[in-house]
């Protein structure tokens, strides 16, 4: 269900995919919106009831609204297919399962999303004795030096979501590939319209939706994608198994937000390249971290991976923790929030961890999203919030 079709690859461009792939006027009953298949049961064909069949049963399986949204990610990643999920974590949580066994190893990327530490730091080595090894990720070398006989799994995210560091993807899957080794990635940051990790090598490319594909701030989700014979095993057993599938509204929803995200991610992009820059001469702040910017210290890796920027920068401001939470206190267009993605502008004080701190990370920073507000009021904004801070 989840497999791209031979007439969803006549969309060749991301516009068109976004916009068009999976309408299907005929079948649909020329409705220009897919309807919500907000049902459970699909009854099968009988000699009597003369309906032919759709392939579909339950679902929990597998659903003709989810499945619309999952071949547009699909396409837009160069996948052979994808699975979406209920929230972010539950197919973070999939892909990683995908490649562990108990007592084995993974390399994890330190500036990962907090959640996916939490579970292999505590729950898989719990449960499943699996241990971890935390790395910077700058150094292709240093991942390599983490590598034990027991590794299964090298977690990445590229850029990261609090200091934007990325990894040089095609380095480090030439490295697993070598040794028989799984690689997964969080790509929510850089979204497939700037960033296509298969094409690199990459086994799973994991999204949280809620973010810049859903793009409203209405909904939470996860999405897989991966070549075939990956989809199939997890759709088959994990997916239907755990029953984490996304249920059809959110998947209308996710649906009704790729429909636009090309022309919402370029504005952001705009967006945070103005804000960034203003930022990066302000008195005030010590360090911006923003992909592409100008004081960007991994520029080759930027230029080699990434297409674009989107609205997610972190700053580093002068100050006391207590005076700069007083500064997101006086905030008026930012609001103070810990997502990103959609169409709103947020701002979140960050303490790093231990670990985060130990491989590069500041003790504290302050994460932006810039949204789809006037750049000029965003900026009139900062200014006058950063005045309370010491020179």
């Amino acid at each position: 269900m989840a497999f791209l079709t031979e007439e969803d690859r006549k969309y060749t461009t991301v516009e068109d995919i976004c916009a068009h792939l999976g309408d299907d006027y005929g079948k649909f009953c020329g409705a220009i919106v897919p309807p919500i298949f907000q049902n459970t049961l699909f009854v099968q064909p009988t000699e009597a009831n003369g309906i032919q069949s759709s392939g579909y049963a339950y679902s929990r399986t597998a659903n003709p609204t989810t499945d619309i949204a999952e071949r547009k990610i699909a396409a837009l990643e160069g996948g052979d297919g994808a699975l979406c999920f209920a929230s972010g974590m539950a197919a973070i949580s999939t892909g990683i399962m995908y490649f562990l066994k108990a007592n084995c190893h993974v390399v994890m990327v330190a500036s990962s999303y907090g959640g996916a530490q939490c579970l292999l730091k505590g729950f898989f080595p719990r449960k499943f004795g699996v241990e971890f090894t935390l790395v910077e990720g700058n150094s292709v070398e240093e991942i390599e030096a983490a590598i034990r006989p027991e590794t299964t799994l090298i977690y990445l995210e590229s850029p990261c979501t609090f200091t934007m560091k990325m990894q040089d993807l095609e380095a480090v899957a030439a490295i697993a590939r070598a040794r028989g080794i799984g690689t997964v990635i969080d790509n929510t940051y850089a979204t497939p319209l700037h960033q296509q990790p298969l094409k690199h090598g990459i086994d799973i490319v994991c999204h949280t939706v809620s973010k810049y594909l859903g793009g409203h701030s209405d909904i939470v989700g996860g999405a897989l994608v991966a070549r075939r014979e990956i989809i199939q095993e997890i759709q088959n057993v994990d997916r239907t198994l755990f029953g984490g599938i996304m249920d059809p509204h959110s998947s209308w929803l996710l649906i009704r937000g790729l429909r636009t995200l090309p022309l919402r991610l370029k504005q952001h992009g705009e967006n945070g390249m103005k804000v960034a820059a203003y930022l990066e001469k302000h008195p005030k702040v010590k360090k911006v971290y923003y992909p592409g910017s100008e004081t960007y210290e991994q520029k080759e890796l930027f230029a080699k991976y990434l297409t674009g920027t989107n609205g997610l920068l972190s700053i580093v401001p002068n100050g006391t923790p207590e005076q700069i939470r007083s500064f997101i206190g006086k905030l008026h267009y930012f609001q103070n929030g810990c997502s990103r993605g959609g169409f709103e502008s947020l701002a979140i004080f960050i303490n790093c961890d231990g670990d985060s701190i130990a491989h590069g990370n500041p003790e504290y920073l302050v994460r932006l999203h810039v949204g789809l507000e006037n750049v000029d009021n965003l900026i009139a904004d900062l200014e006058q919030a950063l005045s309370c801070l010491p020179d």
